[in-house]
């Protein structure tokens, strides 16, 4: 699939295992998805920019590279994005973040907008889009198309979880922007559930049913 990224690194697919585990406690749960976050913020920044500027070492100095001036926001689909959007602030602190909240209307599956907060300056940053699944392809197809209305510099998604169902819709609707994702999975259930999946993020994050 053009333009997806799955990141296989064997410590993401161990921790997403174990995540998939129906036996796996919430907390269990969510300090995994914190970890994967991180190794997930990894990849996603690999194309970062850096510039080199003069330090002095205890020894000497040298050119060392650092961040170019790069402006990132990072924009949770809640709920369930604060999941993963926490473990993304680990690696990224001085990151700004915004939230788009969008719920799947059960019948429809079509997803509805009830909540938008951004930082200022948006045309300046470069914007992360996170949420633990790509199912249907619904949430965020609507969130990208809000989002893009801001005019970020750049957009990138990335998901814990991926349907081909999710990446074919989102492809179609957004084919210029990168999915990064730890695994694409088999199908979707007639719920529009992922299998095998691990069930309802938001829920095994929270606690909820």
């Amino acid at each position: 699939m053009e333009n997806v990224t799955v990141i296989d690194h064997p410590l993401i697919q161990h921790k997403l295992t174990l995540m998939r585990d129906q036996n796996t406690s919430s907390y269990d749960f969510r300090q995994l998805l914190r970890e994967i976050s991180m190794l997930l913020a990894y990849e996603v920044t690999r194309d970062f920019p850096i510039s080199y500027e003069e330090i002095e070492t205890p020894l000497t100095t040298m050119p060392a590279p650092k961040l170019d001036g790069k402006k990132v926001v990072l924009v949770s689909i809640l709920r369930a994005g604060n999941g993963i959007l926490d473990g993304m602030l680990d690696l990224i602190p001085a990151a700004k973040v915004g939230h788009i909240g969008l719920y799947r209307d059960p019948k429809t599956l079509v997803a509805v907008e009830y909540y938008l907060k951004l930082p200022p300056h948006i045309e300046d940053r470069d914007m992360i889009v996170v949420d633990p699944m790509l199912a249907t392809g619904n949430s965020a197809v609507a969130a990208v198309h809000r989002l893009r209305e801001t005019q970020p510099k750049s957009i990138k998604f990335v998901c814990l979880l991926a349907a081909p169902e999710g990446i074919s819709a989102f492809q179609n609707e957004h084919p210029d922007i990168p999915v990064f994702t730890a695994a694409i999975d088999e199908k979707l259930n007639d719920h529009g559930y992922i299998l095998p999946g691990l069930g309802d993020a938001g829920d095994r994050i929270y606690g909820t049913r």
